[in-house]
Protein backbone atom coordinates (compact mmCIF):
# COMPACT_ATOMS: atom_id res chain seq x y z
CA UNK A 1 0.00 0.00 0.00
CA UNK A 2 1.29 3.33 -0.98
CA UNK A 3 2.03 6.05 2.04
CA UNK A 4 -0.26 9.52 1.88
CA UNK A 5 1.38 12.42 1.38
CA UNK A 6 2.02 14.69 3.78
CA UNK A 7 -0.32 17.68 3.86
CA UNK A 8 0.77 20.52 1.59
CA UNK A 9 0.50 23.88 2.54
CA UNK A 10 -0.18 27.18 0.38
CA UNK A 11 3.10 27.86 -1.06
CA UNK A 12 2.09 31.07 -3.47
CA UNK A 13 -0.78 32.46 -5.66
CA UNK A 14 -0.80 33.18 -9.13
CA UNK A 15 -2.58 36.67 -10.06
CA UNK A 16 -2.88 37.70 -13.91
CA UNK A 17 -2.74 41.31 -14.31
CA UNK A 18 -2.49 43.30 -17.81
CA UNK A 19 0.00 46.18 -16.48
CA UNK A 20 2.67 44.61 -13.89
CA UNK A 21 3.96 47.62 -12.97
CA UNK A 22 0.43 48.92 -12.28
CA UNK A 23 -0.56 46.29 -10.00
CA UNK A 24 3.13 46.82 -8.43
CA UNK A 25 2.02 50.29 -7.36
CA UNK A 26 -1.44 49.14 -6.24
CA UNK A 27 -0.05 46.65 -4.23
CA UNK A 28 2.70 48.76 -2.79
CA UNK A 29 -0.86 51.11 -2.17
CA UNK A 30 -2.61 48.20 -0.07
CA UNK A 31 0.93 48.47 1.90
CA UNK A 32 2.76 45.61 0.80
CA UNK A 33 6.82 45.32 -0.39
CA UNK A 34 6.30 44.42 -4.30
CA UNK A 35 9.75 42.74 -5.49
CA UNK A 36 11.08 44.06 -8.86
CA UNK A 37 10.43 42.66 -12.46
CA UNK A 38 11.31 38.90 -13.10
CA UNK A 39 11.26 36.96 -16.23
CA UNK A 40 10.34 33.67 -17.08
CA UNK A 41 12.58 32.19 -19.85
CA UNK A 42 9.02 31.29 -21.51
CA UNK A 43 7.88 34.91 -21.62
CA UNK A 44 5.89 35.99 -18.37
CA UNK A 45 6.98 38.24 -16.15
CA UNK A 46 6.58 38.89 -12.88
CA UNK A 47 6.47 40.85 -9.26
CA UNK A 48 6.39 39.03 -5.91
CA UNK A 49 4.88 39.76 -2.71
CA UNK A 50 6.71 37.43 -0.07
CA UNK A 51 5.25 36.75 3.42
CA UNK A 52 7.42 33.61 5.51
CA UNK A 53 6.43 30.63 3.28
CA UNK A 54 4.68 32.06 1.23
CA UNK A 55 3.90 34.73 -1.33
CA UNK A 56 1.36 36.39 -4.05
CA UNK A 57 2.87 36.21 -7.52
CA UNK A 58 2.10 39.04 -9.90
CA UNK A 59 1.97 37.95 -13.43
CA UNK A 60 1.46 39.30 -16.62
CA UNK A 61 2.49 38.38 -20.56
CA UNK A 62 6.27 40.38 -21.54
CA UNK A 63 5.91 42.23 -24.68
CA UNK A 64 7.02 39.98 -27.76
CA UNK A 65 6.92 36.96 -25.53
CA UNK A 66 6.82 33.74 -27.42
CA UNK A 67 4.61 31.52 -25.40
CA UNK A 68 5.14 27.60 -25.95
CA UNK A 69 1.44 26.11 -26.67
CA UNK A 70 -0.02 23.74 -24.64
CA UNK A 71 0.71 19.95 -25.70
CA UNK A 72 0.06 16.09 -24.86
CA UNK A 73 1.06 15.92 -21.45
CA UNK A 74 2.30 19.22 -21.01
CA UNK A 75 1.15 22.00 -19.01
CA UNK A 76 2.29 25.08 -20.55
CA UNK A 77 2.50 27.98 -17.74
CA UNK A 78 2.71 30.94 -20.06
CA UNK A 79 -0.28 29.91 -22.58
CA UNK A 80 -2.39 29.30 -19.36
CA UNK A 81 -1.70 33.24 -17.85
CA UNK A 82 -2.34 34.30 -21.39
CA UNK A 83 -5.65 32.18 -21.69
CA UNK A 84 -6.21 33.31 -18.06
CA UNK A 85 -6.08 36.86 -19.39
CA UNK A 86 -8.14 36.82 -22.83
CA UNK A 87 -10.73 35.99 -19.77
CA UNK A 88 -10.45 38.44 -16.90
CA UNK A 89 -7.58 39.58 -14.55
CA UNK A 90 -7.52 38.28 -10.72
CA UNK A 91 -6.21 34.72 -9.11
CA UNK A 92 -5.60 32.55 -11.97
CA UNK A 93 -3.92 29.42 -10.06
CA UNK A 94 -3.64 27.70 -6.41
CA UNK A 95 -0.04 26.53 -5.81
CA UNK A 96 1.19 24.42 -2.76
CA UNK A 97 4.44 23.23 -1.47
CA UNK A 98 6.08 20.24 -2.34
CA UNK A 99 8.97 18.51 -1.06
CA UNK A 100 9.41 16.33 -3.87
CA UNK A 101 7.74 17.32 -6.76
CA UNK A 102 8.29 14.13 -9.13
CA UNK A 103 6.99 11.88 -6.19
CA UNK A 104 4.13 14.30 -6.13
CA UNK A 105 3.74 14.13 -10.01
CA UNK A 106 3.34 10.60 -9.85
CA UNK A 107 0.76 10.20 -7.04
CA UNK A 108 -1.08 12.94 -8.91
CA UNK A 109 -1.15 10.42 -11.55
CA UNK A 110 -1.92 7.73 -9.63
CA UNK A 111 -4.86 9.52 -8.25
CA UNK A 112 -6.28 10.31 -11.83
CA UNK A 113 -5.78 14.32 -11.66
CA UNK A 114 -2.45 14.46 -13.34
CA UNK A 115 -1.01 13.53 -16.57
CA UNK A 116 1.62 16.23 -17.01
CA UNK A 117 5.52 15.80 -17.35
CA UNK A 118 7.45 17.73 -14.29
CA UNK A 119 8.85 21.22 -15.51
CA UNK A 120 11.58 22.65 -14.51
CA UNK A 121 13.08 25.93 -14.42
CA UNK A 122 15.44 28.45 -12.74
CA UNK A 123 15.99 31.99 -13.21
CA UNK A 124 18.41 34.73 -11.49
CA UNK A 125 17.25 36.71 -8.57
CA UNK A 126 18.15 40.30 -6.87
CA UNK A 127 18.62 40.09 -3.10
CA UNK A 128 17.65 43.92 -1.77
CA UNK A 129 21.37 44.55 -1.83
CA UNK A 130 21.55 44.17 -5.86
CA UNK A 131 23.65 40.84 -5.68
CA UNK A 132 22.44 38.08 -8.42
CA UNK A 133 21.63 35.05 -7.33
CA UNK A 134 20.12 31.73 -8.57
CA UNK A 135 16.50 30.48 -8.18
CA UNK A 136 15.28 27.38 -9.39
CA UNK A 137 12.01 25.43 -9.23
CA UNK A 138 10.54 22.00 -10.27
CA UNK A 139 6.70 21.78 -10.52
CA UNK A 140 3.86 19.07 -10.76
CA UNK A 141 0.68 20.25 -12.19
CA UNK A 142 -2.76 18.85 -11.51
CA UNK A 143 -5.75 19.08 -13.60
CA UNK A 144 -9.36 19.98 -11.83
CA UNK A 145 -11.61 19.17 -14.52
CA UNK A 146 -14.34 20.89 -12.31
CA UNK A 147 -12.42 24.03 -11.83
CA UNK A 148 -10.80 24.37 -16.06
CA UNK A 149 -9.96 28.07 -15.17
CA UNK A 150 -8.42 27.83 -12.30
CA UNK A 151 -4.36 26.23 -12.89
CA UNK A 152 -3.52 23.88 -9.22
CA UNK A 153 0.25 22.70 -9.13
CA UNK A 154 2.74 22.34 -6.72
CA UNK A 155 6.43 24.04 -6.53
CA UNK A 156 9.24 22.04 -5.16
CA UNK A 157 12.34 24.85 -4.33
CA UNK A 158 15.90 23.78 -5.18
CA UNK A 159 17.21 27.34 -3.44
CA UNK A 160 15.27 28.58 -0.98
CA UNK A 161 17.76 30.45 0.88
CA UNK A 162 18.62 32.97 -2.33
CA UNK A 163 14.33 32.77 -2.80
CA UNK A 164 13.30 33.72 0.83
CA UNK A 165 14.31 36.97 2.40
CA UNK A 166 12.65 38.55 5.74
CA UNK A 167 13.97 42.11 3.59
CA UNK A 168 10.97 41.47 1.08
CA UNK A 169 8.62 39.75 3.93
CA UNK A 170 8.09 42.86 5.96
CA UNK A 171 5.39 45.10 4.85
CA UNK A 172 4.27 48.83 5.83
CA UNK A 173 0.99 47.45 6.37
CA UNK A 174 2.43 44.68 9.00
CA UNK A 175 0.68 41.40 6.84
CA UNK A 176 2.03 38.60 8.27
CA UNK A 177 0.96 36.07 5.75
CA UNK A 178 -2.18 34.42 3.43
CA UNK A 179 -4.53 33.20 5.61
CA UNK A 180 -7.05 31.82 2.68
CA UNK A 181 -7.71 31.19 -0.95
CA UNK A 182 -10.88 31.75 -1.89
CA UNK A 183 -12.84 29.65 -4.69
CA UNK A 184 -16.57 29.88 -6.08
CA UNK A 185 -18.44 27.32 -7.15
CA UNK A 186 -22.26 26.76 -7.68
CA UNK A 187 -21.78 22.78 -5.47
CA UNK A 188 -18.69 23.52 -3.22
CA UNK A 189 -18.87 20.02 -2.03
CA UNK A 190 -18.21 19.04 -6.01
CA UNK A 191 -14.28 19.79 -5.42
CA UNK A 192 -13.86 17.86 -1.98
CA UNK A 193 -11.94 15.12 -3.86
CA UNK A 194 -10.03 16.86 -6.02
CA UNK A 195 -8.69 19.22 -3.62
CA UNK A 196 -8.51 16.53 -0.91
CA UNK A 197 -6.14 14.68 -3.42
CA UNK A 198 -4.52 17.92 -4.37
CA UNK A 199 -3.33 18.81 -1.15
CA UNK A 200 -2.83 15.73 0.66
CA UNK A 201 -5.46 17.14 3.39
CA UNK A 202 -7.54 13.84 4.61
CA UNK A 203 -9.90 15.39 6.82
CA UNK A 204 -12.22 18.47 5.50
CA UNK A 205 -14.47 20.89 6.66
CA UNK A 206 -18.19 21.23 5.89
CA UNK A 207 -20.54 24.02 6.93
CA UNK A 208 -23.33 26.18 5.40
CA UNK A 209 -20.54 28.65 2.94
CA UNK A 210 -18.69 25.68 1.49
CA UNK A 211 -16.22 23.43 2.42
CA UNK A 212 -12.56 24.30 4.12
CA UNK A 213 -9.12 22.68 3.49
CA UNK A 214 -7.24 22.95 6.78
CA UNK A 215 -3.66 22.93 4.79
CA UNK A 216 -0.85 23.42 7.32
CA UNK A 217 -0.36 26.77 5.72
CA UNK A 218 -3.64 28.73 4.75
CA UNK A 219 -6.86 27.70 3.91
CA UNK A 220 -8.62 26.28 0.52
CA UNK A 221 -11.98 27.53 1.16
CA UNK A 222 -14.60 27.17 -1.77
CA UNK A 223 -17.92 28.92 -0.81
CA UNK A 224 -21.08 29.24 -3.01
CA UNK A 225 -21.63 32.57 -4.30
CA UNK A 226 -24.31 33.59 -2.66
CA UNK A 227 -22.15 32.74 0.74
CA UNK A 228 -19.09 35.15 -1.18
CA UNK A 229 -21.68 37.77 -1.13
CA UNK A 230 -23.34 37.02 2.58
CA UNK A 231 -19.30 37.31 3.68
CA UNK A 232 -17.80 39.77 1.56
CA UNK A 233 -20.68 41.62 0.27
CA UNK A 234 -19.00 41.27 -3.61
CA UNK A 235 -21.83 39.63 -5.68
CA UNK A 236 -20.09 37.75 -8.58
CA UNK A 237 -21.54 37.13 -11.60
CA UNK A 238 -22.98 33.50 -12.63
CA UNK A 239 -19.63 32.16 -13.91
CA UNK A 240 -17.56 28.80 -14.38
CA UNK A 241 -16.11 27.58 -11.04
CA UNK A 242 -12.88 29.37 -9.93
CA UNK A 243 -10.59 31.12 -8.23
CA UNK A 244 -11.38 34.16 -7.11
CA UNK A 245 -9.79 35.78 -3.95
CA UNK A 246 -7.31 35.38 -0.95
CA UNK A 247 -7.40 36.61 2.78
CA UNK A 248 -4.70 38.41 4.15
CA UNK A 249 -3.45 38.35 8.42
CA UNK A 250 -3.10 41.96 9.09
CA UNK A 251 -2.41 43.06 13.31
CA UNK A 252 -4.60 46.17 12.62
CA UNK A 253 -7.96 46.83 10.44
CA UNK A 254 -8.59 50.22 11.51
CA UNK A 255 -4.95 51.01 10.78
CA UNK A 256 -5.06 49.76 6.89
CA UNK A 257 -8.35 51.38 6.61
CA UNK A 258 -7.15 54.45 7.46
CA UNK A 259 -4.01 54.02 4.96
CA UNK A 260 -6.19 53.28 2.29
CA UNK A 261 -8.39 55.48 2.64
CA UNK A 262 -5.48 57.96 2.57
CA UNK A 263 -4.33 56.09 -0.58
CA UNK A 264 -7.56 56.55 -2.25
CA UNK A 265 -8.01 52.59 -2.59
CA UNK A 266 -12.06 52.05 -2.22
CA UNK A 267 -12.63 49.36 0.77
CA UNK A 268 -15.51 48.20 2.49
CA UNK A 269 -16.06 47.15 6.42
CA UNK A 270 -17.59 43.59 6.16
CA UNK A 271 -17.69 42.55 10.46
CA UNK A 272 -14.24 42.85 11.29
CA UNK A 273 -12.96 42.46 8.01
CA UNK A 274 -11.48 45.13 5.30
CA UNK A 275 -12.67 44.16 2.02
CA UNK A 276 -11.33 45.74 -1.68
CA UNK A 277 -13.03 44.82 -4.43
CA UNK A 278 -12.45 42.88 -7.53
CA UNK A 279 -12.80 46.59 -9.73
CA UNK A 280 -11.13 47.79 -7.80
CA UNK A 281 -8.11 45.48 -7.10
CA UNK A 282 -6.85 43.76 -10.49
CA UNK A 283 -9.78 41.46 -10.52
CA UNK A 284 -8.77 39.85 -7.24
CA UNK A 285 -11.23 40.12 -3.93
CA UNK A 286 -8.82 40.95 -1.11
CA UNK A 287 -9.84 40.16 2.41
CA UNK A 288 -7.78 41.87 5.43
CA UNK A 289 -8.76 40.39 8.36
CA UNK A 290 -6.89 40.55 11.58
Amino acid sequence: MSKSPAPRGLDHLVIAVRDLDAAGRFYEGLGFTVGGRNRHPWGTENRIVQFPGVFLELITVGEGAAIPPHGPGVFSFGAFVADSLARREGVCMVVLESHDAEADRAAFDALGIGGFARFDFERKATRPDGTSVRVAFSLAFAAARLMPETGFFVCQQHEPQNFWNPAFQRHPNGATGIAAVTLVAENPSDHAEFLSHFSGVRELESNSAGIGVPTPRGRIEVASAAALAFHTGIALAEEPARAVGFTVSVPDVEALARRLEAAGIPATRRGGDLVVAPEDAFGAVIVFRA
